[in-house]
């Protein structure tokens, strides 16, 4: 498993990018060495920071064959970084890791935090009819992770899994929990250091039982 690029964006204006017009999805490969910093990777930028500016989003992934999946379907190629993923993995189950997974890449920690969710922005990027419901239906979302340790990474890294929850709940696990299933999402809720956007979640997946379980 080792890391295929590494892809950072900058914000900028945009017509079709949401309420906020502005958006940092175009993600491009990047050269060397790149600082891993406690809220994402230096040079990138988040425009919508009320959505996308938590550290538990601090950084993305997506693995390449995911990309080589959709690419038949969608009828075009698709370059790394392309769905505004930071880490473009090879040989790495992106969508299976776990929740509290955690990833050794160059010199840095990550942990693995939650799906993600296909939005406005992200269709409207990609210029793809139904996007949103395709890639639900796909369960293909990769992944975001937290910073745990500090460092620097670069394309060609080898992805050391340091430690994997033997209970935990995985990705595409976790994305089914968003769109309802109560059952997986008290299980989030019992995984220690969850992330505190899924008890955000649970209130409404769970109604007024969440209070009672996130407590």
């Amino acid at each position: 498993m080792r890391i295929l690029s590494v892809n950072v964006g900058r914000a900028v204006d945009a017509d079709w990018a949401g309420n906020l017009r502005r958006t940092a999805i175009d993600k491009r490969k990047v050269e060397g060495r790149v600082a891993v910093l406690e809220n994402g990777l230096a040079g990138d930028e988040r425009a919508d920071t009320a959505n996308h500016g938590h550290p538990d989003q601090a950084v993305y992934a997506y693995a390449r064959e995911d990309y080589d999946w959709w690419e038949p379907i969608m009828g075009r190629d698709l370059r790394d970084g392309e769905f505004g993923e930071n880490l473009t993995t090879a040989g790495a189950d992106v969508t299976g890791a776990v929740l509290g997974e955690r990833w050794r890449v160059g010199t840095a920690v990550l942990e693995v935090t939650a799906p993600r969710i296909p939005c406005v922005v992200f269709r409207n990027w990609l210029d793809e009819r139904g996007w949103v419901k395709r890639f639900t239906d796909a369960n293909r979302t990769g992944a975001y992770f937290r910073v745990v340790e500090q460092g620097e990474l670069g394309a060609g890294d080898e992805i050391e899994v340091l430690y994997r929850p033997s209970n935990g709940v995985t990705i595409a696990e976790s994305f089914r929990a968003y769109h309802g299933d109560r059952d997986l999402m008290l299980q989030i809720l019992d995984l220690p250091g969850h992330s505190d956007k899924w008890d955000r979640i649970a209130e409404r997946v769970l109604g007024d039982r969440s209070g009672v379980v996130a407590s």
